[in-house]
């Protein structure tokens, strides 16, 4: 049984990745229903979260039906993560997660995210300062290392688990690699194997299908798999792979009945979060992920992306059902 503090989790779980502008509310209530074991928010700034910045303070929203969840936070000064945590601690998640892996240059640039890989003191201090202005467990999600001649994910992970966290999930790329190239797991399996580490390790990067899911773990022994991108459009997946460790088979694949339900589904839950307009016009970016392979989608996806009313949309999703269902 894998635990992060008093939260179990099972023998080994499947997490739904932290992703900015993707693991909302409604998206993650999807994986839920799919078969994420863990779900995490979109990281908020810490700065963010102190100055009461509206966007910060909405994503902290989560619902009951969501747990466990960790709410993820990000910044470079060890004041605002401690205060900023406290603040997180006032919505009850499950866990507090530090981010010491985006890449991105304007999170880089401040300071924070896969930035502080180049300072691994001020990651300790950061760890520190969070894990101490907090009740809840604390756990990081971090990269190798800032490039590949300065991979040091076994020191920071045994630094970062003398400062108290309760888990670590690693990206096996470095910085520099940003999402490209290859990912290296070997390094993962080393932390793993490490007799003075005794949090749950848990892996993140390609894993896109049930065959690599237990591939990697059998591989590198490592307490369970964080998935990002391959759940965008295919929340399927989380339930697969478990059909699969389970059966040693591979389920079908979703059905056009399955994608009109899981992208109406979306769409509603959108709008009941973030209301009509918003919640309309930021799912058009979904629909194409829905139906990613689908024959002759791409007339449907046209009008799915002009209108402007969910049920005009859920009519024309109806429509995608009664043409392409056949």
């Amino acid at each position: 049984m894998v635990k992060i503090g008093s939260v179990a989790l099972g023998e080994f779980p499947l997490l739904l990745a932290p992703m900015e502008d993707v693991s909302d509310p409604p998206f993650r209530r999807l994986c839920k229903k799919h078969g994420a074991d863990m779900l995490y928010s979109e990281f908020i700034s810490s700065e963010g979260l102190i100055r009461d910045a509206m966007k910060s303070r909405k994503k902290l929203d989560i619902f009951d039906d969501e747990r466990p969840v960790g709410i993820q936070i990000f910044g470079g000064d060890e004041e605002a993560m401690a205060l900023s945590a406290k603040i997180v601690a006032t919505v009850n998640p499950d866990l507090v997660d530090i981010n010491f892996g985006c890449p991105v240059k304007k999170v880089v640039s401040k300071g924070a995210g896969a930035g502080v890989l180049k300072d691994i003191d001020l990651m300790v201090r950061l760890t520190k300062a969070v894990v101490n202005s907090t009740s809840l467990p604390v756990t990081v999600k971090t990269r190798l290392g800032w490039d590949e001649q300065s991979i040091n994910i076994e020191e920071v992970a045994e630094r970062l688990q003398d400062v108290g966290i309760s888990a670590l999930t690693i990206h096996a790329r470095t910085r520099s690699q940003m999402y490209k190239g290859h990912s290296d797991w070997s390094y993962i399996a080393k932390v793993k194997n490490n007799p003075r580490i005794h949090i749950p390790i848990f892996g993140n990067g390609d894993i896109d299908s049930p065959e690599k899911a237990l591939e990697y773990r059998n591989k590198y022994g490592i307490d369970g798999i964080m998935i990002g991108r391959a759940a965008i459009g295919y929340p399927w997946i989380f339930n697969e792979i478990k059909h699969y460790f389970a059966t040693g088979e591979l389920l079908p694949s979703p059905t056009i009945a399955d994608r009109v339900e899981a992208a109406k589904n979306h769409l509603l839950w959108s709008v009941e979060w973030k209301g009509e307009r918003q919640g309309v016009v930021e799912m058009r970016r979904h629909y194409a992920n829905y139906f990613k392979g689908i024959p002759n989608f791409k007339e449907h996806r046209h009008k799915l992306v002009t209108l402007d009313a969910s049920q005009e949309v859920v009519k024309a999703l109806d429509n995608v059902l009664e043409v392409l269902g056949r």
